[in-house]
């Protein structure tokens, strides 16, 4: 659930001319193609007598289209730059996109977003990418979300009172006390953990000048408005969370349970793995006065249009169904990229891939990785996969007062990380209509990375084994949904129903084993940087820091582009969108 801060619950039609065909599935049953490539060119698809790319040359390839090749790529192209994106599927947004059966528009990840129209130095990273590239993505607001636990189904609201009254209903006045407390001292660091612009951030020295110096007097401010206590524990954000639980003797089952379930949903760790600072960030989002969660009034795919929209303003350009076959190093530096049509391209300035860590090893030559390079890569843990449910349904007999996202924990006891436990269900069309046919709803419901791909590795996808797992380990969303829509629902008047399973995530997406992303666990280890031992290779995306999610990955996208260009061009960015 990689949106949940302009995010996965660890996160998207339009009006510019689609290149997108809107004829994949995610369900394994249907054929997913690969052609030479088409490339959308300032919002028309432009072909050759040969089918391949016009040019064979340009400043920087960047290798896949999720939210961070994207961010990447748009800001090169507003920093001038020549990009293009290559991407192997038929719809651009990677582990992001959206896609239609029968007029139901369904998305394919992230699904819990805020921040997204935010603005200014403390704006969500995604809303800062889309500010610099004059673009925005219309949303839907609303403040709260159905939860079904053990202890009661409840609506949880949005803001710093109303889920103390949920809490107190629930959970028990010692709940009520524990999570002030919590509060208290987490909102107050939310000012030292938000005080460096997301945007001002790059990957060398020059840092120095675009975040440290820029940005020093604010700085010093915050620390002084903040206190000693505070700016003392201001140390803790790049610790586990809980750490500041343990700290403040937060010991109620349920306050545990819910931030193990929030770490989760954020980033695919519970609370004693995910870095501080995330969650001190979505706090801020979410517990503050005045705060709402967002939905994209085009679904997901609103948020790839706008960064599409801005990377074809600016002259970049995206070639769908255009497979990266490998990444070609010549005199121990990346030099370009060979598709599977076998064509090359060359990149004159850098090869930006955004594909995970694990896949990005598959496209280089082993003979150029250093085998620490590797090693570290291939030792790195991994979440687990998805499994996903789209179903599309008729609204008559369906309650009026369904809300848009509901999450369901089956057994706190057995942990929200375990497998056929935890279910996270989005019915868009509640606020958004025009993401499904009139009087009919959209619905996705997943295990959020909790699916082990052990179950599914080496099924024949057309055997009736892999039929009868689908429809297995199917069983629990299914039951969800039933329970959260309740009893106007029936499975056999669906119209459309699609099971997705790891394999799927496989092929879809390029992810290595379906995984939702790295497992790293802060205080032991870190996110990679952004630069590898390949000279003009570098990656972005939830393999790279700041890690999983839309906010994250969108950072980690900029973080590269700011640092392929001069410290003045970057200083001119931050100067042009009044940070």
């Amino acid at each position: 659930m990689n949106a949940m801060r302009g995010v996965s619950v660890g996160v998207f039609p339009c009006n510019v001319m689609r290149v997108r065909k809107y004829c994949s599935r995610i369900d394994d049953d249907h054929h997913h193609s690969h052609s030479n490539g088409r490339i959308r060119k300032g919002g028309v698809v432009v072909r050759n007598s040969s089918n391949k790319v016009d040019e064979t040359e340009t400043d920087v390839i960047v290798i896949g289209s999720g939210i961070g090749g994207l961010s990447c790529a748009a800001l090169l192209a507003r920093y001038e730059q020549d990009v293009v994106v290559f991407e192997s599927h038929d719809h651009a947004g990677g582990a992001a996109h959206s896609f239609d059966v029968k007029g139901y528009k369904f998305d394919s990840g992230p699904s819990l977003f805020s921040g997204l129209q935010s603005r200014g130095p403390q704006a969500n990273p995604l809303a800062q990418v889309l500010d610099a590239l004059g673009e925005s993505v219309p949303c839907a607001t609303y403040d709260s979300w159905m939860v079904h636990v053990p202890e009661a189904d409840f609506l949880s609201r949005i803001g710093p009172t109303e889920f103390l009254k949920d809490l107190h209903n629930y959970a028990g006045p010692e709940a009520v006390q524990e999570w002030q407390k919590l509060l208290d001292a987490v909102l107050p660091l939310s000012t030292a953990a938000m005080a460096l612009p997301p945007l001002s951030v790059r990957g060398d020295f020059g840092v120095l000048y675009t975040a440290a110096a820029r940005y020093a007097p604010s700085l010093f401010n915050t620390f002084f408005q903040m206190g000693p206590q505070a700016a003392l524990r201001s140390t803790q954000l790049l610790s586990p969370f809980s750490q500041i639980l343990d700290s403040l003797q937060l010991k109620n089952p349920f306050i545990r349970n819910w931030i193990d379930l929030l770490s989760f949903l954020l980033a695919g760790v519970k609370s004693d793995s995910i870095l501080s600072a995330e969650m001190v960030y979505m706090f801020a989002e979410w517990y503050k006065p005045g705060g709402c969660l967002e939905y994209p009034l085009d679904g997901a795919a609103g948020i790839v249009d706008a960064l599409i929209r801005g990377l074809e303003k600016f002259g970049g350009r995206i070639s769908l169904q255009s497979h990266v076959e490998k990444i070609v190093v010549e005199n121990d530096r990346a030099i370009g990229v060979k598709l599977r049509s076998g064509q090359f391209i060359r990149a004159k300035k850098a090869v930006v891939s955004n594909a995970s860590m694990w896949d990005t090893l598959k496209l280089l030559p082993q003979e150029v990785v250093p085998k620490s390079y590797s090693n570290r890569i291939n030792t790195t843990s991994q979440c687990e996969s998805f499994m996903h449910l789209h179903l599309g349904f008729d609204a008559e007999g369906i309650r009026s007062d369904l809300g848009i996202h509901h999450i369901v924990v089956n057994d706190w006891e057995r942990g929200v990380d375990a497998d056929q436990n935890v279910v996270l269900i989005s019915v868009p069309s509640v606020l958004t209509p025009n993401l499904a046919p009139i009087g009919k709803h959209v619905l996705h419901a997943y295990l959020p990375g909790t699916e082990p791909f052990e179950l599914w590795e080496g099924l024949d996808r057309k055997s009736a084994e892999y039929r009868n797992l689908k429809a297995q380990r199917s069983e629990i969303m299914w039951r969800a949904v039933e329970r959260a829509v309740g009893p106007g629902f029936s499975r056999e008047k669906c119209e459309v129903k699609l099971v997705g399973s790891p394999l799927t995530h496989q092929r879809f997406l390029r992810r290595n084993r379906g995984t939702y992303g790295p497992a790293i666990q802060a205080g032991t280890d870190t996110f990679p940087g952004h630069s590898t031992p390949i000279p003009h290779l570098y990656c972005c995306g939830d393999s790279t820091f700041p890690g999983i999610g839309v906010p994250a990955v969108a950072a980690s996208g900029a973080i590269v582009a700011n640092s392929l260009v001069s410290v003045s061009q970057h200083s001119q960015l931050l100067d042009a969108i009044g940070i």
